[in-house]
């Protein structure tokens, strides 16, 4: 589950490119963790990306 509960921000696919030019598939996973946020009044485990918890904007109110 790395899925962001606030932003939706999720596995993303794509290809690697060795120096040779081999292709290979590969997937970038977002930094996602499992915290205590406030949701509608009340305490609930979320999945959040560390961007929201970061962000100023207050995406995340965590609860004590």
């Amino acid at each position: 589950m790395a899925k962001c509960d606030f932003c939706g921000k999720e596995v993303s696919f794509g290809i690697a490119v060795s120096h040779s030019h081999r292709r290979s598939n590969r997937t970038w996973k977002p930094n996602v963790q499992r915290v205590k946020a406030i949701v509608n009044g009340s305490p609930k485990r979320v999945y959040a990306c560390t961007r929201c918890l970061r962000s100023k904007k207050g995406i995340v109110e965590r609860a004590v």
